[in-house]
């Protein structure tokens, strides 16, 4: 049976290497081996004498046990560690779902959040986010009218890809009772959870508070460290723990050794490099609200609360359409709201990299070269 294409993999694996400037990563700056190693009080003679044998299945118990100390109701027995992030969304929807299991997601959203629960089930609602002025909101009331006794499972993303959303504690809390109520399961994606910005609260980790979820966490977004492909579930089910863990054996079976390795050096630095990364976002927003004050016909501006990422409405016919010709024209990638499921007028932006800078300061010097040809056309008129 096929599945949808996955439209954000597609749309990178034509653009990401070859255009110069990236203005829509999701992920953030990265370091090398050398200087996670130097930071984590570890050796290149370290890393060279490990061996490069299976490992265990659930993951190394020395780093479940670190992941689980970033939590405050997770044991390492709830910790699965993963060949990839994505596996993780992977071996959820095989091992909850089965064929007409309705389920809820939260959109827009990555590809595989919906694609896959789709695919699985083939029974799918979506809960929308719904744009405000300034700002993204949850319609709560829509997700209980959404949400009966035949719901398998609600997918949600906090902090939020690609709107930058964060709820507040209360509406986190509402969608867990709401949840509860219907002993529906819930898939909560934190690949972004530890970037709230400008000092506002990290909320508690779902798995921390309902006791039917899945959490899907890792290194990629927050740490800046995507060629890691470290990630891990948290499920403090038994019994689900051990269907996905028997989905896993058809997957990975074991994760990477040396990734597994510096995995554990992140998480022993993980201060330092969540603070970093946090400060660049900052700044990177500040510069990106600066740049939307110039351009307030071509743009509608609602900044994130939490992550690297935020949508922004595109005042132009088809957004898809514009950010191809902006990548081969101009060599400035943007992310058309297409590819997340979301009609055809907003694009992603990603705030996470020291270069976000040169590519806003390109990207503004092909509008104004634009607008200048714009202006003498209709002089000659």
């Amino acid at each position: 049976m096929k599945i949808d294409p996955f439209d954000i993999e597609h749309y990178f694996a034509r653009y990401e290497f070859t255009t110069p400037f990236l203005l829509c990563a999701s992920d953030c700056e990265t370091i090398s081996v050398n200087e996670l190693l130097t930071m984590a009080g570890r050796t290149e003679a370290d890393l060279g004498a490990l061996k490069l044998g299976y490992t265990e299945s659930q993951g190394d118990p020395v780093l479940r046990s670190a992941v689980a100390g970033t939590y405050s109701a997770v044991a390492l027995d709830h910790v699965v560690i993963l060949g990839s992030p994505e596996e993780g969304i992977y071996l959820a929807m095989r091992a909850l779902l089965e064929p007409g299991d309705h389920v809820v997601v939260l959109t827009p959203a990555y590809d595989s959040l919906l694609n896959l629960a789709r695919h699985v089930s083939g029974n799918v609602s979506r809960w929308e986010i719904r744009p405000a002025e300034g700002r993204w909101e949850l319609d709560l009331d829509q997700l209980i009218s959404l949400v009966s006794s035949r719901t398998k499972l609600i997918v949600v993303n906090f902090p939020h890809n690609p709107t930058g959303f964060l709820p507040d504690l209360d509406q986190f809390r509402s969608i867990i009772e709401i949840a509860r109520q219907h002993k529906a399961w819930i898939f909560c994606d934190e690949m972004y959870r530890g970037l709230e910005l400008n000092g506002l609260e990290t909320l508690p980790s779902m798995a921390d508070l309902y006791e039917r979820c899945l959490v899907l966490a890792g290194l990629s977004k927050v740490y800046g460290l995507p060629g890691l492909r470290a990630g891990w579930l948290v499920i403090r089910d038994e019994v689900l723990r051990a269907e996905v863990m028997n989905w896993k054996f058809y997957t990975s079976i074991c994760p990477p050794a040396p990734t597994e390795y510096l995995a554990l050096a992140a998480l022993q630095t993980r201060e330092q490099l969540i603070e970093r990364n946090r400060g660049l976002i900052e700044q990177n927003i500040g510069d990106a609200g600066a740049f939307f004050g110039r351009w307030p016909d071509l743009f509608t501006w609602r900044p994130p609360q939490a992550s690297s990422v935020a949508l922004v409405g595109l005042h132009r016919p088809s957004a898809t359409d514009y950010c191809h010709h902006l990548a081969e024209e101009a060599g400035v990638l943007l992310l058309p709201s297409s590819c997340l499921g979301y009609g055809d007028g907003h694009v992603r932006m990603g705030f996470g990299r020291e270069s976000f800078g040169k590519g806003l300061a390109r990207y503004e010097t092909y509008l104004q070269s634009e607008e200048n040809q714009r202006r003498e056309s209709l002089s000659l008129t």
